[in-house]
Order: structure tokens, then C-alpha cells, then sequence
């Protein structure tokens, strides 16, 4: 591609509303992939337009930055994504964003129970976590997390 019709960091910037800041931080996490000048400075070709608009909408959904990673990974580099293209990818995310769904659809339904119990402790909770022993699978929400164990031993 002649490196006219390439974009510089400032104008990939202005193009898609998100900071030059944003657009290193990007390719310091594998997610976009410019060229270099002669002179050393980025250059991006067009199809980094929707590369970053995905990444917009992939951070909009919850995605992570692996997560997104591995879904343009499944992109062409150099040239702009198909049709195809992009079908290849959706049912990877799609595949996510159930399992996100059912992931927040237990934390409502556990976040329900939890908050009409009243004890706001779980080192307390009779209930969901008795004498704290879910704290023996690891730190944070395990029984959010989902972690079969801890689901086992709920019964």
C-alpha cells in the first residue's frame, strides 16, 4: 500500500474519536499492528478503522483486551475484514457474550438473595457462606465466580 493512502496515529485518532494514548495502548496489547516509516512513526492502513471500531464495541460489551486479542487475531492484517471475515469471529463472541449473560443472570439471582438476607457479611452469612469457607478456593466472589467446587459443596 503507498504510503499516502496510509493513516498516521493523529489521523487514525481523529477518524475514530479515541485518543492517541489509546491507540498505543492498543498496540502495546497486540490488538493493532502498524507499520513504520522511514522515519520510525506509525502508519496505519484504513482497515485499522474497523479494527478499532470492533475494539469499541468488544469494550462495550465487557469483553476483555484477551478476549478481543483472540477475536482479531481471527482478522486479516493489511487488508478490510469481509463479510466472512467477520462471521468467522462472531460466534466466537457470540459463544462469550452467553456465557457473560449467564454469569450476570446468577450474580442478579445470588445478589437478590444475599441482599434480602440482611447480614451484608460473608464471613457471617449463614446462609450462601457459612464460617467463611469459600475463602479456601482462592480470593474474590466464589460463589459468584461460578467455581464448580464451591457449587458442589453448596449442593
Amino acid at each position: 500500500m503507498p504510503v499516502a493512502e496510509m493513516l498516521s496515529i493523529g489521523a487514525l485518532a481523529a477518524r475514530t474519536g479515541v485518543s492517541v494514548s489509546a491507540l498505543r495502548f492498543y498496540e502495546a496489547r497486540g490488538l493493532l499492528a502498524p507499520l513504520r516509516n522511514r522515519g520510525g512513526q506509525r502508519r496505519f492502513v484504513r482497515a485499522d478503522i474497523r479494527r478499532v471500531s470492533f475494539i469499541l464495541i468488544a469494550q462495550q460489551l465487557g469483553l476483555s483486551v484477551a478476549a478481543i486479542r483472540l477475536a482479531l487475531d481471527g482478522l486479516p492484517q493489511g487488508r478490510t475484514p469481509g463479510a466472512a471475515d467477520w462471521r468467522r469471529i462472531s460466534g466466537d463472541i457470540s459463544a462469550l457474550l452467553d456465557a457473560q449473560i449467564a454469569r450476570l443472570t446468577r450474580t442478579r439471582e445470588l445478589l437478590d438473595g444475599c441482599i434480602g438476607c440482611g447480614c451484608l457479611s460473608l464471613e457471617k452469612c449463614a446462609l450462601y457462606n457459612p464460617g467463611d469457607r469459600a475463602s479456601s478456593y482462592g480470593p474474590g466472589a466464589r460463589y459468584l465466580a461460578g467455581d464448580a467446587a464451591v457449587a458442589a459443596e453448596r449442593g
